[in-house]
């Protein structure tokens, strides 16, 4: 990938931050709000080049952010420099506790052993958006082969009832909600392979 085009996604990933909830949670408001909204896109490009977990959708129009992970790589020291970082040029440090709170209710939802794969990030940008759009679809098989592939399930969250519904609709379990603490409902899901068939589309 070249500089040009990781600008590009870069600048895109910037974009759908600014309309996803936990993202405006994160950011702190005020002067310069849309330079920290850029810094938070490039260290999430960056982070996902480096694990090789970018996806995006043939007409680049859809990105995603797809980690084979486990607890073992929440080691808060791994990426203590890049966390400061963050703290420093996205959050604040006023609201970086509650964030720490919030992220540690959210992973601890998930496996606590064994390897699997989680949705850090899912956007698609206005003009291609919506479940059965070609995007839409391409990203979702994309995602299931990926989880048929590696035999892993698949974790997701989302603070939208709709998007919580649209996921179910294609597969995904339901199995956890949370009253979060900006008064939203935040919906856990799960895509398991061994219970799922494998869509014809995800080859």
């Amino acid at each position: 990938m070249d500089i040009r085009e990781k600008e590009e996604i870069i600048s895109k990933v910037t974009t759908l931050l600014k309309e996803i909830p936990s993202s405006r949670d994160v950011v702190r408001k005020g002067k310069n709000e849309d330079r920290r909204y850029r810094y938070l896109a490039r260290h999430m490009v960056e982070k996902a080049i480096e694990k090789d977990a970018l996806i995006i959708s043939e007409n680049g129009m859809g990105i995603a952010i797809l980690f084979k992970t486990s607890k073992k790589d929440n080691n808060i020291w791994k990426d203590l420099w890049q966390q400061l970082g963050l703290v420093v040029n996205v959050t604040g440090i006023k609201n970086a506790i509650g964030i720490l709170k919030t992220q540690n209710y959210i992973k601890n939802q998930r496996p606590q052993e064994g390897e699997y794969l989680y949705c850090w990030f899912w956007g698609i940008l206005k003009e291609s958006r919506g479940a059965e759009t070609q995007v839409g679809k391409e990203m979702k098989d994309e995602f299931f082969r990926i989880s048929h592939d590696t035999g892993l399930t698949l974790y997701a969250e989302t603070r939208g009832r709709t998007n919580a519904i649209v996921y179910q609709r294609v597969g995904f379990e339901l199995f956890h909600e949370w009253d979060h603490p900006s008064g939203d409902t935040m919906y856990f899901l799960k895509y398991d392979p061994a219970k799922n068939k494998r869509p014809a589309d995800a080859k």
